[in-house]
């Protein structure tokens, strides 16, 4: 049986999503876990057929190589994330063009902050398993899913560049790109539930929150975004 029983369509220019096995699923779920807590190199394919309860060539059929399999494990979290983001997007665009909204940059982080914060909340779609293997990828050199992430979702950075482009119009192109780079790393590191601050003593900060990462995420990210270019300021 193929791994993949069938596809819903997510919309206009949105990509589908693949719906899995029973069997294709154990061993994404299993590995998914195992790549979070050991890392790609670090999670054997021994160790995912263990923890799924699967023999070798389960895994050798439905995904072919553990590249492979990551890449699967990976995308099928991010791709609904992706086309979430692309309707939050769509949404605004719409209300700006129509002259119900302004387009800001805080409204514009929101519509991808509400996306990441749906999906952190449900387990059934990764939960926080998922922003933390995204943050492993962030930091981590897997160049075959970095391809194929540029190639099937480069519309998504393509996007966004451009709405805060328009959003603040008196940065340069390269500064736009910079602040979504920093903008999607701090999201991402914050979703992971790392409480970096009681590594080094006892804090009142709890990364587990959910809405409290929002809370103060928000507010943090747009005074980033809108700051004054450096070596310029609004003097």
């Amino acid at each position: 049986m193929d791994p993949i029983t069938s596809s819903v369509s997510a919309g206009d220019g949105a990509r589908s999503e693949p719906k899995y096995s029973e069997t294709a699923t154990r061993i994404l779920d299993a590995a998914e876990g195992l790549f979070v807590e050991l890392g790609m190199e670090a999670t054997s394919l021994r160790l995912i057929t263990q923890q799924a309860g699967v023999n070798l060539a389960a895994v050798n059929y439905h995904f072919r190589s553990k590249d492979a399999l990551f890449e699967a494990v990976f995308l099928r979290r991010f791709g609904p994330w992706a086309t979430e983001c692309l309707k939050e997007l769509d949404t605004l665009e719409g209300r700006v063009a129509a002259g119900e909204e302004a387009l800001t940059a805080e409204a514009v982080v929101r519509s991808y902050v509400r996306p990441a914060l749906a999906l952190s909340k449900d387990p059934a779609r990764g939960g926080v398993m998922f922003v933390r293997l995204f943050s492993r990828v962030l930091v981590e050199n897997h160049r075959q899913l970095r391809e194929t992430m540029s190639r099937q979702y480069g519309e998504l950075v393509t996007r966004y560049t451009r709405a805060l482009g328009r959003a603040l119009p008196g940065l340069t192109e390269q500064e736009v790109e910079w602040r979504m780079h920093l903008g999607f790393s701090v999201m991402f590191h914050a979703f992971a539930g790392n409480d970096i601050l009681k590594v080094f003593g006892r804090s009142a900060v709890s990364a587990r929150d959910p809405d409290m990462i929002v809370k103060h995420m928000v507010p943090f990210v747009v005074a980033g975004l809108t700051s004054p270019p450096a070596g310029r300021s609004d003097r």
